[in-house]
């Protein structure tokens, strides 16, 4: 489904990833760890195509095609999603009419009319009720004074309406206590199929034991540099990043 190749990128001419190589397949979930600085979120940045950063070498392939070149939203409507670590405050834009308008121009770009309202309603209230979202929630303005757990709620909301091929969660978990952060793995696990992959980034062990991943990767300096299954999660938790460095000198 993705496929990243001796990837160089970064922003102002200066490459903060130095070599990146990765496959994700579908029905697989993939966890990023890594100290700070290392990268994580520039991946993610890169493989949604925001504009402040370029390739410099090597390419990203989703489903075979190569996307480097392709904007933000044709990535978004061939079924890329990135939840933000620090989503933004649109005031006067509804969580509803958001959604409808996202789905509605991924659907015009597919070629097919609009999403009837009343299926759209449908729709709404099952992925809500899923989520455990209150329904008030919905007509308020996008993250215009949420708490911290209903503006990443918010984003699992999104990926359940948009039912995206490849998610990208970029440390969903930070800012959350336990009980916001049981809610979203809980809506992230159940939005998980055969049909779709998942790569999550996070400092912290924690939420791994809610999604728990097939592979495990350490990014440091801008490189994988170790691979494994959830077990490396937890020796990371317990040992930190050290014993790595030093095997790499």
């Amino acid at each position: 489904m993705l496929k990243i190749k001796d990837l160089y990128a970064g922003r102002e001419g200066k490459d903060i990833l130095q070599g990146i190589n990765l496959e994700v397949k579908a029905g697989e979930v993939h966890a990023i760890m890594g100290p700070n600085g290392s990268g994580k979120s520039t991946l993610a940045s890169v493989v949604a195509g925001k504009e402040e950063y370029e390739v410099s070498r090597g390419y990203i392939t989703f489903e075979n095609q190569d996307i480097s070149e392709l904007d933000p939203e044709e990535r978004a409507h061939k079924g890329i999603f990135l939840s933000f670590q620090y989503p933004v405050e649109i005031p006067g834009v509804s969580v509803t009419n958001f959604i409808k308008t996202a789905i509605n121009e991924t659907r015009k770009a597919h070629k097919m009319d609009d999403m009837p309202a009343t299926d759209m309603l449908k729709m709404i209230k099952e992925k809500a009720d899923m989520l455990e979202i209150d329904r008030k929630f919905l007509s308020r303005s996008l993250n215009e004074g949420f708490s911290g757990g209903e503006k990443k709620r918010n984003e699992i909301f999104q990926m359940a309406m948009l039912e995206p091929k490849l998610a990208i969660l970029d440390e969903t978990d930070s800012g959350l206590d336990i009980d916001a952060l049981k809610v979203v793995a809980n809506g992230v696990n159940k939005l998980r199929s055969a049909d779709n992959a998942v790569v999550v980034i996070t400092h912290y062990q924690r939420l791994l034991d809610y999604i728990v991943p097939d592979f495990v990767h350490v990014l440091m300096n801008g490189k994988i540099v170790k691979s494994g299954g959830k077990e490396l999660a937890y020796e990371l938790e317990e040992k930190g990043y050290d014993w790595i460095k030093e095997e790499l000198v």
